[in-house]
């Protein structure tokens, strides 16, 4: 889901839910092959190219998966750069990243302008970055809220006292919809999809580093120009000095902040923070909304499973690749009485 909303809003793909696209070869959707592009990323970040070609299921597989994102992509950056030469209307009303970034690129000229390859592959970084750690949260989220069938109901209410029961949400009902925005801001404080944060220091400073919990004081750290700071979200977020219980899943943490607020860091902070926090947000109180208003969401248990049992099954050991995800949330969605 999280792929198709971000391939067709924000970069003007032709997806379709129910006729995903394929590659040339016709074996293999576009959604698989980002999926399994995603999944061996550090396989073509750290070995050679060559190394894909060994007679290995997994590599062939990738080759795959590249041919046919690629293939895809090549067709659509045609089809883009077609329009934008012969200076379509169609094109001019287009207003997503995709669009603007084949139109600045026919524009430019000699060393600065991108091959095909660069294009597909900063495409790829964006769908990637945009889909991958939404996906992660949202699961996230819905089997905290699964487990937690009281704040399931709060945020129930919360829906429908500002949407009601037969109207869709608008982009301005998203200011209001803030529990539901604080739900996803605190699985993603527990399920911090980018766990880290790297910045080098433009110049020499020091850091002043607070003493532990009940500890007085601050340590003194001298950071020399150029040095790479590694900052762990995961401990930060986990952290009692800023977020007491950190364990427990709490969306009334953040009730009532700013959904613009830099008290909530895990979409990073700064001049570098993430520039798609706003797209990823407003995604998701607008899915959330819509599914949690038909749906019941409950965790799905194995034989004589208890409720801490699945939890410690599903929540305890998270996915650790490029994003930091929940294991398979095994869920069912029961759609709400009245509802059809």
């Amino acid at each position: 889901m999280a792929l198709l909303v971000i391939a067709k809003c924000g970069f003007g793909l032709t997806v379709e839910w129910s006729a995903p696209p394929v590659g040339p070869d016709g074996n293999i959707t576009v959604q698989e092959a980002v999926r399994v592009l995603a999944d061996s990323y550090f396989v073509g970040m750290m070995m050679p190219n060559w190394v894909q070609y060994l007679p290995v299921p997994g590599f062939s597989k990738i080759r795959r998966a590249s041919k046919a994102f690629t293939g895809f992509m090549a067709r659509e950056i045609a089809t883009r750069a077609e329009e934008v030469r012969n200076g379509s209307e169609l094109t001019d009303q287009r207003a997503d990243t995709f669009t603007m970034l084949v139109r600045a690129n026919e524009q430019e000229t000699g060393k600065l302008k991108l091959s095909e390859q660069e294009v597909i592959g900063n495409v790829f970084i964006m769908l990637f970055a945009g889909h991958e750690t939404t996906a992660h949260t949202l699961s996230a989220t819905l089997s905290l809220l699964a487990l937690h069938q009281d704040i399931q109901d709060e945020i129930l209410e919360h829906i429908l006292s500002v949407i009601g029961l037969d109207r869709d949400p608008t982009f301005s009902d998203y200011p209001k919809l803030n529990k539901v925005l604080a739900t996803f801001y605190e699985a993603l404080r527990l399920f911090p999809a980018a766990y880290l944060m790297l910045r080098e220091a433009a110049e020499d400073t020091i850091l002043n580093l607070p003493s532990p919990v009940g500890q007085h004081g601050n340590t003194a750290l001298a950071v020399h120009k150029g040095t790479i700071v590694v900052l762990d979200l995961i401990g930060i977020q986990y952290n009692p000095r800023y977020f007491p219980d950190p364990e427990e899943f709490k969306p009334s943490r953040w009730y009532g902040i700013s959904s613009e607020s830099e008290a909530f860091s895990a979409f990073s902070l700064g001049p570098r923070a993430c520039i798609g926090r706003k797209f990823a947000t407003v995604e998701a109180v607008a899915f959330l909304t819509m599914m949690l208003r038909e749906w019941r969401v409950e965790p799905t248990f194995e034989a004589k499973e208890t409720p801490e049992a699945w939890r410690k099954r599903v929540l305890s050991q998270p996915v650790l690749g490029l994003t930091l995800g929940v294991r398979g949330a095994p869920l069912r969605f029961i759609r709400r009485q009245g509802r059809r």
